[in-house]
C-alpha cells in the first residue's frame, strides 16, 4: 500500500483524492461559475439574503413529528418562508425518522413551492445530521459511528459507508449531509468524542476522506450522491474543562499541527461546505473568528465552497458570548467573518437584520454576491437545478440486503479485543453463560445520538428485528444456555444480588457495562470513572471466582482499571451500530476473529489522558504515559509475527522517497487480519517532536502460515511539521521508523 500524503496548505493529497477535487473543480469552473454568475446578477437583494438563510423544518411546521404524532407541514408557514423570505435551505426534522416516502411528500411540497411559485424558481438545499446513516429515515442501515468506524482502520469499509449512506440519504429526497466530522478526538471528556474518528490527525484524515470518496464519487450530481459538510470547524472538540460548547485554548501552532489538517484533508477530497463550530477558541467565537474561516480556511487552504453556521450560533454571539452587543450586530460579525449561510433556525431574524445592514451599508454587496454564490453553486453541483424533487428508482435499493452485510462487516471489524487472558475467548457454544448489566438488552447503547431520534436513547422505536446484544448471543448458543438479569441500571443498583447468585451456577459471566445513549451537551460529564453501580456490579459477580467477559458500549473511554485486572476477556464496542449485538456475538463465540485496534488512548485513571504522541517531557522527571490501552492496541485469536523490515536508503534528500517494506506473518491456526502501523520518530526539531507519529497502515487478511509484504512510501510531507514561524517547514536530521517491534534509521541530508 502507498502511504496516503499528510494533508495540508501546501500538500500534495494521495491521487485518489486528487481526482476527486480536481473533477469538481474543473466541474465548477468550466460550468457551474458561469451559470452561477448569471443567476445573481438577476436576483434582488431579498432574494440573495434569502438564500443565506436557514430554518428547521419546526419552522414551517403545523404539527411537530414525534413517537405518538405524525408530522405535518403547515403550508401557510412554508410558503411565507419560500416566497416573503425566500429561504435558500432548510434542516432537520423533530425528533423522530419518517419513512422514506412521508420524506419524498415533505420534499415534494417544499420544492414544488420553491421551483413554481417563486420568481427565479431556485430549489432548497435540504440538509440533515445523517452521521452514521440516515437518522431520520425509517429502516435505513445505520453503521458503527465514526469512533467504531475508526476502530475499523478500514478505509474501503469508511467508504461503503460514505456510498450507502449517500444513496439512502438521496432516497429520502436530501441532498446535504452534515457530515463527516472532521474534529480531532484528543479530549476524551467531551461528550461528542463518538462523533470523531479518534486522536491522530492521519487515521482521522484517512477514514474522513475515505468516506467523502464514498459519499460524493466523482459526480455530485449523481443520482445517488450528495453533497457532505466537515464539522466542526474548528478546534471545538478540544474544550480545556471537557464539557461540550466550551472554550478551546489552542497555540497557532498546535491547530496548524493537530486540528487544521483533517480539514485540509476534507478539502481536497472535495467536500463543498464546512459548518463551523459552536464554542470559541482563544477567546474569539467560532463565528466572529475571521482568521480562521477566511484568512485560514479561504486564503489559505483555498477553499470555494459554502460555510454554515451551526445551530443558533450567530443570535448567541450577543446572548451567549458577548461579543455583540445586539443581535444585529452578531450578524455582521459572523458575515464578515465569512459564514455564507445562518442557520438561524426558527425565525427569520437572520434575513431581517442583514437586509437592513446591507442597505445601510455597513455589510457590503460583494459579500453578499460572494456567498450566494457558493450556496447556488453548491445547489448546481449536485444536480438539483436538473431535478430537485426526489428520485423514486432509488427506494427499490433502499436498505437491501447486501447494505446489511456490509454493515455487518463493520461491525465485526470495529469490535476492538484488549484482554484474552489463557485464551478464554473464544468461548465453546456449548457453555451455559449468564448475561448481565445495563448494555446488554438494549439497541439504542448500540447507536449512540442521532439515531432514530437526536439523543439517541428512545429504546422503543428501534427496530424490533434487530438484536441486542443478549439477543445475538441468545441466537448464537440458544436461550437454553443463556440465563439474564440486569443487575443494575447505568447508574442505580437494580438486582445485583440475583445477579451474584446466577452467576454462581453459570460457566462463564458476560458483563455488558457503558454508557447510555447521549449527544452533544446532554451527554457532558465530568468525570470519566464508570458509574458506581456499575462497577458495584462487576466486583460482585468477580468476587464469586467465575470467569468474567466485560463488554463495553460507550462513547468515550470510561475508566474501568479497577475491574480489567480481574477480567479474563475484554471487548471494547464502543458504538458499533445497529449489527453491532451480532457483530459481538461472532466474536464471543468465535465466528469472527476480532481485528479492531483502539483509535483513542484507553486511559487508566480519570487525569491520565496523556495521548500516545506525546512530548518528551511528558515522560520525564516523574511525568508518565501509562495508559490502560495505547492508541492502535487491539489483540486477535491468532498471532502475527513481523520481519524483515528494509528501507530503500540510509539517507534521502529532501525531494527523494523512501521505501519502507516489511514481511507479516499469521503464525497462528486462524485466519485473521492484522493492521499494519508505521509510525515516525523525529529525534531532534527546533519544535519539540512528538515520541512518534502515525504516517501509514495497511489492513491486511492473513491465512495460517500465510507472509505478505507491505510497502510504505514516505516522502517530506510525512517529515514536515509546523515550524517556529507557524508554517510548515522540513528540517535535515535523523528518524527513526517503527513498526510492532521492528526500528529503522534513516537521516534527511
Amino acid at each position: 500500500m502507498k502511504l496516503f500524503i499528510k494533508c495540508f496548505a501546501f500538500f500534495v493529497a494521495s491521487i485518489v483524492f486528487i481526482n476527486v477535487n480536481v473533477v469538481a473543480q474543473i466541474y465548477t469552473t468550466t460550468k457551474v461559475d458561469a451559470q452561477v454568475k448569471e443567476l445573481v446578477s438577476k436576483m434582488t437583494l431579498e432574494e440573495k439574503i434569502g438564500q443565506m438563510t436557514q430554518v428547521t423544518i419546526q419552522a414551517v411546521s403545523k404539527v411537530q413529528g414525534t413517537k405518538d404524532q405524525n408530522h405535518q407541514l403547515d403550508l401557510t408557514k412554508l410558503e411565507e418562508a419560500i416566497k416573503k423570505y425566500h429561504v435558500g435551505s432548510i434542516l432537520n426534522v423533530y425528533d423522530v425518522a419518517h419513512t422514506a416516502e412521508y420524506w419524498h411528500e415533505v420534499i415534494n411540497k417544499i420544492q414544488t413551492i420553491a421551483v413554481k411559485e417563486t420568481r427565479l424558481g431556485i430549489p432548497v438545499l435540504y440538509g440533515i445530521d445523517a452521521i452514521h446513516g440516515v437518522t431520520y429515515t425509517k429502516g435505513s442501515t445505520l453503521f458503527p459511528q465514526s469512533i467504531s468506524m475508526a476502530a475499523t482502520w478500514n478505509t474501503e469499509i469508511a467508504k461503503q459507508s460514505g456510498e450507502i449512506t449517500s444513496l439512502e440519504t438521496k432516497a429520502s429526497g436530501i441532498a446535504w449531509n452534515f457530515y463527516p466530522v472532521m474534529d480531532i478526538g484528543r479530549q476524551p471528556l467531551w461528550s461528542r468524542l463518538w462523533e470523531t474518528f479518534g486522536e491522530d490527525v492521519y487515521l482521522a484524515s484517512q477514514m474522513g476522506s475515505s468516506y467523502i470518496n464514498g459519499a460524493q464519487g466523482d459526480d455530485l450530481s449523481a443520482p445517488d450522491k450528495l453533497a457532505t459538510c466537515l464539522k466542526h470547524y474548528v478546534g471545538y472538540s478540544f474544550p480545556i474543562n471537557g464539557l461540550d460548547r466550551t472554550p478551546a485554548w489552542i497555540s497557532e501552532r498546535m491547530m496548524r499541527e493537530y486540528f487544521l489538517p483533517t480539514f485540509e484533508a476534507g478539502i481536497l477530497a472535495g467536500s463543498p461546505s464546512v459548518m463551523v463550530n459552536s464554542a470559541e477558541v482563544d477567546g474569539i467565537p467560532g463565528h466572529a473568528n475571521y482568521h480562521l474561516l477566511t484568512e485560514v480556511l479561504r486564503n489559505e487552504m483555498n477553499f470555494k465552497g459554502l460555510v454554515v453556521s451551526d445551530w443558533e450560533d450567530i443570535k448567541r454571539l450577543h446572548t451567549r458570548d458577548r461579543v455583540a452587543s445586539t443581535p444585529k450586530e452578531a450578524v455582521r460579525i459572523s458575515v464578515m467573518a465569512g459564514v455564507d449561510m445562518s442557520m438561524v433556525p426558527y425565525d427569520f431574524s437572520f434575513y431581517n437584520y442583514l437586509l437592513e445592514l446591507v442597505k445601510e451599508g455597513t455589510v457590503p454587496i460583494w459579500r453578499i454576491d460572494e456567498a450566494v454564490s457558493r450556496i447556488l453553486a453548491v445547489k448546481m453541483q449536485v444536480g438539483l437545478f436538473d431535478n430537485p424533487y426526489p428520485n423514486k428508482e432509488l427506494l427499490k435499493d433502499f436498505a437491501k440486503n447486501e447494505f446489511t452485510t456490509i454493515n455487518l462487516n463493520a461491525a465485526r471489524e470495529s469490535i476492538i479485543l484488549t484482554k484474552n487472558e489463557n485464551n478464554i475467548l473464544p468461548l465453546s457454544k456449548t457453555t451455559k453463560v449468564l448475561v448481565t448489566g445495563p448494555t446488554a438488552n438494549m439497541l439504542s447503547v448500540l447507536n449512540g445520538g442521532w439515531t432514530i431520534t437526536w439523543q439517541g436513547n428512545e429504546e422503543s422505536l428501534y427496530p424490533a428485528e434487530k438484536n441486542t446484544v443478549l439477543e445475538a448471543i441468545q441466537n448464537k448458543v440458544g436461550p437454553k444456555n443463556v440465563n439474564y438479569v440486569e443487575g443494575c441500571s447505568f447508574d442505580k443498583d437494580i438486582n445485583t444480588n440475583k445477579a451474584v447468585s446466577e452467576a454462581r451456577n453459570s460457566d462463564v459471566v458476560i458483563i455488558c457495562l457503558g454508557e447510555a445513549a447521549y449527544c452533544e451537551t446532554p451527554g457532558s460529564i465530568f468525570d470519566l470513572n464508570l458509574n458506581k453501580a456499575q462497577l458495584d456490579l462487576a466486583n460482585k459477580i468477580m468476587e464469586t471466582g467465575k470467569p468474567v467477559i466485560l463488554i463495553m458500549l460507550e462513547g468515550r473511554p470510561r475508566v474501568i482499571t479497577d475491574i480489567t485486572q480481574k477480567a479474563k476477556g475484554i471487548l471494547i464496542g464502543f458504538l458499533p451500530g445497529m449489527e453491532g449485538g451480532n457483530a459481538i456475538a461472532d466474536v464471543l463465540f468465535g465466528d469472527v476473529n476480532p481485528s479492531g485496534k483502539l483509535p483513542v488512548t484507553y486511559p487508566k485513571t480519570p487525569n491520565g489522558i496523556t495521548l500516545y504522541d506525546y512530548k518528551p517531557i511528558e515522560k520525564f522527571d516523574g511525568n508518565d504515559y501509562n495508559p490502560l490501552w495505547p492508541f492502535g492496541y487491539g489483540l486477535s485469536f491468532t498471532t502475527f509475527e513481523y520481519s524483515n523490515l528494509k528501507i530503500s536508503s540510509q539517507e534521502i534528500t529532501e525531494n527523494e522517497e523512501l521505501t519502507v517494506k516489511i514481511d507479516v506473518k499469521n503464525t497462528g491456526k486462524m485466519a485473521g487480519k492484522e493492521v499494519v502501523q508505521l509510525y515516525l520518530t523525529d529525534m531532534y526539531g527546533s519544535v519539540t517532536r512528538p515520541n512518534k507519529q502515525l504516517k501509514g497502515f495497511e489492513k491486511v487478511l492473513l491465512n495460517p502460515g500465510e507472509v505478505k509484504t507491505i510497502e510504505f512510501k514516505l516522502n517530506k510531507q510525512h517529515l514536515s511539521f509546523i515550524g517556529l514561524e507557524n508554517k510548515r517547514i522540513v528540517e535535515p536530521g535523523d528518524f527513526v521508523i517503527t513498526i510492532e517491534n521492528h526500528t529503522a534509521n534513516f537521516g534527511l541530508k
